[in-house]
């Protein structure tokens, strides 16, 4: 038995732990989801209605058959009774059939409703949210948080209103009857009821124990049995441990399993005994009031009353198990209103400003960043670079280099200064056309599983072939390209499995080129691949930088050098700038770096082209 259905009725400790406080404002805010299908809902009560009064009248039409049919002799009346219950049998189910149908209708809209809503303010979430929040947990609240919302709509509140609704019918049915017989059941009720559920409360503590007994089980296998694990237990003879452990748990597994069983039957006789106290009661008071009182009941009304009091079971077990579900639900609720509640930190301001043009200079003026109070990323960052010009970013891994070229589309907000796009703060400025006109090209190329064609369109839907294809005449991807059977249709499966690391860049460079920056960011583009690829790479590189406004995080030393001007940035601030010549006289941060890491760079790709020349 799973967890999930194991803690069916009964809360778990968690549960209990994280219960949600149950508000006004919060039920205003879930009823307000019904609001748009008002009528949908009013059509679903009076189904429900409906169902309740239908479902009753076999159980009513009962006595008249036994009394009028039967005990009255009376052929014809007896088809006659037998026939309308069947038919409202039959209006019954067809009703359920129509309650079912707008049920579902009314749910599948609120949780498509729910889950645009969803994603739609995910995507306005800032970066920061995707790299503190586990994507999993993410997925969870678009999945199956709000999928349970149809459970809550079809099952909980319609459950609520169509057991009330069948208790009521009920009890003015029994009561039309015989009041003493209706007064005698209503008592009855929750003093059967109650002890159903202590002995379901015993076996589910049971089975929920014995469960994690066999979880301890699992993990003891999964453990000692695999590969390293064995090599292990081996290779510090610990077998007897082992073995004197699985026994210990194998035998708890044993006890529990026995107690689970017992308690199944046990609950079986208690369900069973307490199920037949009831009409027994009722055929009791009955007979007194019909033999010794000489009331107006006959047989038929004893069946019919009887027949009312087994039909009230349920509708209260299931009331008495109501308190869980709606726990549950409101815990539901509120785990996806978190998520709605989460501000939006970067959006457009009311005024944002569109221009005609972008050129591409940025500037940015004592500019201050940290993902923590307690540290401090960026510390009074000061540059600019006009249009057409292009700098290099240097610097030791870790100390802000990339946190500082994204801070230029608002991937995240600057916390003091200001970045400016052309002379205007990148905050002022429309955020679609700033991110138009700010091209990134990163380490870690993410393709859609798709064709190459389509992950280049997702730059630019309207792109025409011939611009297609310049832009990856320009990325040097051309050639690849046109060598796949497929060509541009070629599929690149999962995040671009199907390709190379050094492919996925060169097609990465082709999709931000055809997007037509006015500002082209390279985040240490040539990291992380091998040496004919990153020079195949910064062969599509270099003509960029010289034609277009650029900024360069780079480890490759041609790169630099091909930079107007070089920044050198560590702990968070900029400590040296200017060229390469100048900065290398220096005995300085970047001095070093280039005897360790530029300086070897250098080398090796002297050491490809000559390899490269002897075998041409």
């Amino acid at each position: 038995m799973s967890r999930g259905r194991m803690g069916r009725g009964y809360l778990t400790e968690e549960e209990k732990a994280n219960r949600p406080t149950v508000t006004k404002e919060l039920l205003l805010r879930v009823f307000s989801y019904l609001k748009p299908y008002w009528k949908q809902l009013f059509l679903v009560l009076i189904a429900i209605l409906l169902s309740s009064v239908f479902s009753l009248m076999p159980s009513v039409l009962t006595g008249r058959i036994i009394d009028e049919g039967l005990i009255g002799r009376d052929l014809n009346m007896l088809i006659k009774l037998l026939v309308l219950s069947l038919l409202v049998t039959l209006g019954a189910n067809l009703i359920g059939v129509l309650e079912s149908y707008l049920n579902t209708w009314i749910s599948q809209h609120i949780t498509f409703d729910m889950r645009n809503t969803m994603f739609a303010h995910l995507q306005k979430m800032p970066q920061s949210f995707f790299t503190t929040n586990n994507q999993g947990d993410i997925i969870t609240r678009m999945t199956d948080d709000i999928s349970g919302v149809e459970r809550v709509i079809t099952s909980t509140f319609t459950s609520i209103i169509s057991n009330v609704m069948t208790l009521i019918i009920a009890a003015i049915a029994m009561f039309q009857k015989n009041w003493i017989i209706a007064v005698v059941a209503i008592i009855l009720m929750p003093l059967l009821t109650l002890p159903t559920r202590k002995a379901g409360k015993t076996r589910w503590e049971l089975t929920r124990e014995a469960q994690a007994s066999r979880d301890e089980i699992n993990g003891i296998l999964n453990e000692t049995l695999s590969v390293s694990g064995q090599m292990l237990v081996k290779l510090f003879t610990r077998e007897d441990y082992e073995y004197n452990k699985y026994v210990k748990a194998n035998q708890r597994m044993i006890d529990l399993n026995i107690k689970e069983s017992m308690a199944g039957r046990w609950f079986r006789v208690v369900m069973s005994t307490v199920s037949s106290v009831g009409p027994m009661t009722l055929y009791l008071v009955g007979g007194i009031l019909m033999i010794k009182y000489h009331q107006d009941l006959s047989v038929g009304d004893i069946t019919v009353l009887i027949a009312l009091l087994n039909r009230m079971y349920g509708p209260v077990n299931s009331l008495l198990n109501i308190q869980v579900d709606w726990i549950r639900s409101m815990a539901m609720f509120t785990r996806i209103f978190e998520y709605y509640d989460m501000p939006v930190e970067i959006e457009n301001a009311p005024d944002a400003i569109t221009p005609d043009h972008a050129d591409g200079k940025v500037e940015f003026r004592h500019v201050g960043f940290s993902y923590e109070p307690s540290r401090k990323i960026l510390k009074d960052i000061n540059f600019t670079l006009e249009s057409g010009h292009s700098i290099a970013i240097v610097g030791p891994s870790g100390f802000g280099k990339s946190t500082l070229v994204n801070l230029i589309p608002r991937i995240y907000d600057v916390q003091e200064g200001e970045v400016l796009f052309d002379d205007i703060d990148v905050r002022k400025l429309d955020l679609g056309y700033l991110r138009r006109n700010v091209g990134v090209v990163t380490q870690d190329t993410y393709l859609f599983n798709g064709t190459i064609r389509d992950n280049l369109l997702y730059a630019k839907a309207d792109a025409t072939e011939e611009e297609i294809k310049q832009a990856c005449r320009k990325a040097n991807i051309d050639e690849f390209i046109m060598a796949q059977p497929e060509g541009y249709n070629t599929m690149v499966g999962n995040r671009g499995l199907k390709l190379s690391g050094g492919e996925k860049q060169r097609l990465s460079i082709a999709r931000v080129l055809l997007k037509d920056p006015a500002l082209l960011i390279f985040d240490e583009a040539t990291a992380s691949l091998d040496s004919i690829s990153e020079s195949k790479i910064q062969e599509a590189i270099d003509p960029l930088i010289a034609s277009r406004t650029s900024i360069l995080i780079a480890h490759r030393l041609s790169t630099i050098l091909a930079a107007d001007e070089i920044l050198v940035v560590k702990d968070g601030e900029i400590v040296e700038r200017g060229q390469h010549r100048d900065l290398v006289s220096k005995n300085g941060v970047y001095r070093e770096l280039y005897e360790t890491q530029f300086h070897k760079a250098l080398e090796t790709e002297k050491q490809i082209l000559a390899e490269g020349a002897l075998e041409g």
